[in-house]
């Protein structure tokens, strides 16, 4: 929409009341509905719109050879930013490129085997726009993201995925909003078709996503255990008193012992809270027996190279702490204590059953939000 149609828009018909008067609640709520409402509106559009060119958008992508270059700028800039991380995160390199940068020597990033995806709602950004002889010269494919393919950008572009005419979700209808909300939306939609075409699993999401609470959810649990080495560990046949003074580690220790029989195969777990009972109960004569006859027979483990996830619904389900982890023999690897982990743990209320979320990467089929 030009400057001079939002203004006779403003005039004809207020949207927003005065900064005079203070709005009421019910005001203010209107408003932001109508606001989510017109991206909501701008974005069940798009879904029509998508067509061949964005078949063609998704297998240069998906055959190229370098690198994503993705650039835009001003807030079309700030979505092609997060874009490039949302590339790079599901399996394709990619890399943004601010436009004024680019033509003060960034543009070396530029390679043969690169696909250039260029974000602009008019197609006429002057920075977009004199990048774009560079670019032909550079030999790169571009990608465009515009409101039409007869603006320059359009013109220009191998491929221009068009937006069509957006009406901003401001009252001046001037502040980027329903059409950086539409950039976002197609771009989240190239990325993560290509990321479904590349076969990205998610394995390949944890080897990008080792940080974070996501990154231990998805990893393997031998990178986050605590090694055989650190963990207290004796024979079933030694006594309370044996396993005890000699099962000592620096360090801050677990609260469970494992126990293993004469081929190294766990039989039990004697933990601190089995001590205790032991001491109420005024049973210390026990203290010399074997501690076979009270350990904790056959306890929940977990196979060796399954994932946190498993492992943290297993202490979850099963309201426990410490989880053996053990080889294909039945033999301990290492221990999961949930103090390692209490931070990735659901919160559970009486009246709301924890649900498992387990981490995916769907893509969702067009008819699943057709009217």
């Amino acid at each position: 929409m030009s400057t001079d149609a939002a203004l006779r828009k403003r005039a004809i018909e207020p949207e927003f009341p005065s900064p005079s008067d203070p709005p009421s609640q019910e005001e203010v709520l209107r408003l932001g509905r109508q606001v989510v409402r017109a991206e909501a509106r701008a974005l069940t559009d798009l879904v029509k719109k998508l067509d061949d060119n964005f078949y063609a958008a998704v297998e240069w992508i998906h055959q190229l050879q370098g690198d994503l270059i993705i650039t835009g700028m001003g807030k079309a800039g700030h979505i092609a930013q997060k874009l490039a991380a949302t590339f790079a995160s599901t399996g394709t390199r990619a890399h943004f490129l601010h436009p004024a940068e680019a033509i003060h020597g960034d543009l070396g990033r530029v390679k043969s085997g690169d696909v250039v995806l260029l974000l602009s709602q008019s197609g006429e950004t002057a920075e977009i726009v004199g990048l774009l002889p560079s670019f032909a010269q550079l030999d790169v494919p571009m990608v465009a993201i515009t409101a039409s393919q007869e603006s320059t950008l359009g013109r220009s572009a191998d491929v221009t995925i068009e937006l069509g005419s957006l009406d901003e979700a401001c009252s001046l209808g001037l502040a980027p909003s329903t059409s950086t909300t539409v950039m976002l939306a197609l771009g989240d939609a190239l990325a993560l078709v290509v990321s479904h075409l590349r076969g990205f699993e998610a394995e390949d999401f944890a080897r990008y996503h080792p940080g974070g609470s996501l990154g231990l959810k998805l990893s393997t649990i031998e990178n986050h255990m605590r090694p055989l080495s650190e963990c207290r560990h004796a024979p079933e046949s030694a006594t309370i008193r044996e396993v005890l003074v000699t099962c000592t580690k620096p360090g801050r220790r677990s609260g469970a012992i494992m126990l293993v029989d004469a081929e190294g195969c766990l039989t039990g777990l004697f933990t601190d809270s089995d001590l205790a009972r032991l001491i109420e109960n005024r049973q210390d004569h026990t203290l010399d027996g074997p501690v076979s006859n009270v350990m904790i027979k056959s306890p929940t483990t977990i196979a060796a190279g399954s994932k946190m996830s498993a492992a943290i619904e297993l202490l979850a389900d099963r309201k426990i702490s410490e989880l053996p982890v053990i080889d294909e023999a039945g033999c301990p690897v290492g221990l999961i204590d949930v103090t390692d982990v209490m931070s990735l743990l659901p919160e559970t209320t009486p009246s709301k059953p924890r649900k498992i979320i387990r981490p995916t990467v769907r893509i969702y089929a067009v008819d699943e939000y057709a009217d």
